[in-house]
């Protein structure tokens, strides 16, 4: 059972990274997304493409075969392959799918077997822990270059400045209570969802 709230957890922490990323993608026009600032740097779009190429190759079959696919082609990752927003959002959303899939697909007795990544064995929760590490690191990556390229305009997508003693003030008027620190975040986002459905409806 604690694999399963473990479990329950990461994927919530995942989606709250995810969040990141697509708000981010909402404040910048279609040409900052292919912004690099030097030879030796990287666009929104190239990190996007890094990122689903990793999410395909390590959640794909993922408690059968290797996590470092032979079809994966890990050097063109970093090539300009997308070329319009349309097609970033597609990689983005279909990597992400992946995961999410695959985590929704496991269950208690798989947290038992072995997890291969380039011939090196990892429990089911290393190999989880090794993705949740990685991925947080380059949507970083996104939301830096995403406030930098947004000309003043950036909408804060945590506490925003000079508010966290109004923010700490709101949590500790509230009783102690057991909470995941998304659960705010997440919430608002179904929130939102709700509303535009009602809208269109």
């Amino acid at each position: 059972m604690k694999n399963l709230e473990y479990l329950d957890s990461v994927k919530k922490q995942f989606e709250y990274y995810k969040q990141l990323g697509d708000k981010t993608f909402e404040q910048i026009g279609d040409e900052q997304l292919f912004y690099v600032y030097n030879s030796d740097s990287n666009s929104i779009a190239i990190i996007v493409q890094h990122l689903w190429g990793n999410m395909m190759s390590r959640w794909t079959d993922f408690l059968t075969t290797d996590g470092e696919k032979e079809w994966r082609q890990r050097d063109a990752e970093f090539e300009e392959v997308v070329n319009t927003r349309e097609e970033l959002l597609k990689k983005w959303n279909e990597g992400w799918n992946c995961l999410f899939n695959t985590l929704n697909s496991l269950t208690e007795e798989d947290f038992s077997k072995t997890i291969y990544i380039r011939n090196q064995g990892h429990s089911v929760m290393e190999a989880i822990n090794r993705q949740l590490a990685h991925y947080p690191y380059h949507v970083g990556q996104i939301v830096f270059l995403g406030k930098m390229l947004s000309n003043n305009n950036w909408k804060s997508l945590s506490i925003p400045k000079n508010a966290s003693k109004q923010y700490n003030a709101e949590k500790f008027s509230q009783e102690k209570h057991k909470a995941h620190f998304t659960d705010e975040y997440l919430k608002k986002k179904d929130s939102t969802r709700i509303c535009a459905d009602v809208l269109w409806q």
